[in-house]
This record gives C-alpha cells, structure tokens and sequence, in this order.
C-alpha cells in the first residue's frame, strides 16, 4: 500500500471522528443520552484522554499526558512511513494507518478543544466562543459518545460473583479514534501472518 492511499485512509477516519465530536460537542449537554437501538446510545461524557477515563494527577498531569501521546503520534508516524519505505504488508500499512488516525484523532481534542469550546456543564457548548474557550493548549478533553449496553440489568442471583448486582455489559464510552486505534491493533493481533509475511518466511526457512 502506498503512502497516498494510507494518508486517504487517515483523513477520512480523522473526517468521521472530527466531524462526530463536534456534532455532539455543540448539540449535547454533558451527560445527555440519546437512544439509537436498545442496545446502542449516543452518550455524551468527556474524559482526560486515558483509557477508562483515568488521568494523571498533579497540576501538570494532563499537560505531561499530551505531551506523551504527541511523541508517541510522532513515533506510529515514523513507523508508517518507514514500512511503506520498506514495502511493508498491506495490513501492516492498513493497521499502522488506523492507529495513526485514531491517536491523532483523540490528540486533536487534547490539544485544540479547551480553545476552541465553552465547557458543556448545563448547556450546549459554543464553538470559536468570543470570551476563550473552557481550557487552555494541550488542556482539551476528548469527546466520548459511543455506548453499547448489550445487558443492562440485574443478574440471577445464580450467577457466579455479580448474582443479584446490577450489571452492564458493554459499559466504557468511546469515540470512532478509540474505535480505530482497536481496529489496528486487531490487526496486528490477529492477522499476524498477513501482517508480517517477511519474517514468518524467515522463521520458517
């Protein structure tokens, strides 16, 4: 796969997931839900940009994780552009490239979204707001909307550990860049042989 077709692919993922955020961003109150399916809703919820919503405590924790992930973005950009050099696998590439577009994708609210939003505490937030937004640079939060309750209730009081607790599965939030970051790594997991075809003939010869 060429560099061209994988920066294709980075920018309609990082269109979907742009344009997704601030859609809820300016049309969702923190916190508001909005039924799709039964077991799929659009939740509003923002984060500090750790996985389960964790965060780095301390004054400078949330400057000090930006600052992490953008050198990390730097080092999966390397990473592509080094296999397309070495005519990588196309899963190779193809995963590289979702992951790539997924960090980006959640580094771009990190960054950029406490200037350019009012916080969304019991109101709709504005967009390019004339007073400043709710934060500084590398002080955004990311915007979360994607929930998949597949169960949500009561287990039989029969069930192992959890019986008679309430329950929900699937319970974390996430966003279409969270959605991207795990497509690549699933294919790197999963597809290993298509993913790195060199070296299983290596090892086999």
């Amino acid at each position: 796969m060429s560099l061209k077709k994988a920066s294709l692919i980075i920018i309609v993922i990082l269109l979907i997931d742009q344009i997704s955020k601030i859609y809820v961003k300016t049309h969702f109150v923190l916190g508001e839900e909005e039924g799709v399916l039964s077991w799929f809703k659009i939740l509003f919820v923002e984060n500090e940009g750790m996985a389960w919503g964790a965060k780095i405590p301390g004054e400078y924790g949330k400057l000090l994780l930006t600052l992490f992930r953008l050198g990390a973005i730097a080092g999966i950009g390397y990473w592509l552009w080094d296999s397309v050099r070495k005519n990588g696998s196309r899963m190779l590439i193809l995963a590289i490239a979702f992951i790539f577009a997924g960090a980006f994708g959640n580094i771009i609210d990190s960054v950029f979204y406490g200037l350019v939003f009012t916080d969304s505490y019991g109101h709709v937030a504005e967009f390019l707001p004339n007073g400043g937004g709710y934060g500084t640079i590398f002080h955004g939060k990311v915007v979360d909307m994607l929930y998949f309750p597949l169960f949500d209730g009561t287990l039989p009081s029969w069930f192992p550990i959890w019986g008679g607790n309430h329950f929900t599965f699937f319970e974390p939030v996430f966003n279409i860049a969270d959605s991207a970051i795990s497509i690549g790594v699933i294919f790197l997991l999963f597809f290993n042989k298509k993913t790195f075809p060199k070296n299983e003939e290596a090892s086999e010869s």
